[in-house]
């Protein structure tokens, strides 16, 4: 007798301000490891975000279009009621470096004890992203740097035209 199985589901939460190739870098490799990977971008933040949302959207659907089984979307409120609409039980992190172990492990903690149900899984970034951050994109990009290495054209270009004087 065989089994069905569920689609094996993930989603990676973050701001996506703007989406670097090190987040681009991690949804490849989940895409591996599972048959869809939804990449909600959250409408509220504790940052100050620099692209509204519907653009950051805009931004990450056009960055992760060619990859199959990766869906973006848009999200308010807890994570975790997302988790309950997606029916999804898998959480995705990247960690750069062990500087960010300390604040993804608390957040981690907290979405287990909300819901025993969910799982975090931890993804270290690749050695050429480990530490790629939105924030240092954007701070090179509005003092006039080219961020050509870190992000794909069409973030770069959107991030020239934000900061243009």
């Amino acid at each position: 007798m065989s089994q069905v199985t569920s689609p094996r589901r993930i989603v990676y939460p973050g701001t996506f301000d703007p989406i670097t190739l090190g987040h681009e870098d991690l949804v490849r490799r989940a895409v591996g490891l599972f048959d869809e990977v939804v990449v909600a971008v959250a409408a509220e933040t504790p940052k100050q975000t620099i692209f509204p949302l519907a653009e950051r959207v805009a931004l990450a659907e056009a960055c992760l279009a060619g990859i199959a089984g990766v869906r973006v979307r848009p999200f308010e409120g807890l994570l975790l009621h997302l988790l309950q609409a997606e029916g999804v039980r898998v959480i995705l992190r990247g960690l750069r470096a062990v500087s960010d172990f300390e604040h993804e492990f608390q957040l981690a903690s907290i979405q287990r004890r909300m819901d025993l149900q969910v799982e975090t899984l931890f993804l270290m970034t690749s050695d050429a992203h480990t530490f790629l951050s939105s924030s240092l994109v954007r701070e090179i990009s509005r003092l006039g740097g080219d961020v050509g290495a870190f992000v794909q054209p069409v973030v770069a270009d959107a991030l020239r035209q934000r900061f243009a004087p």
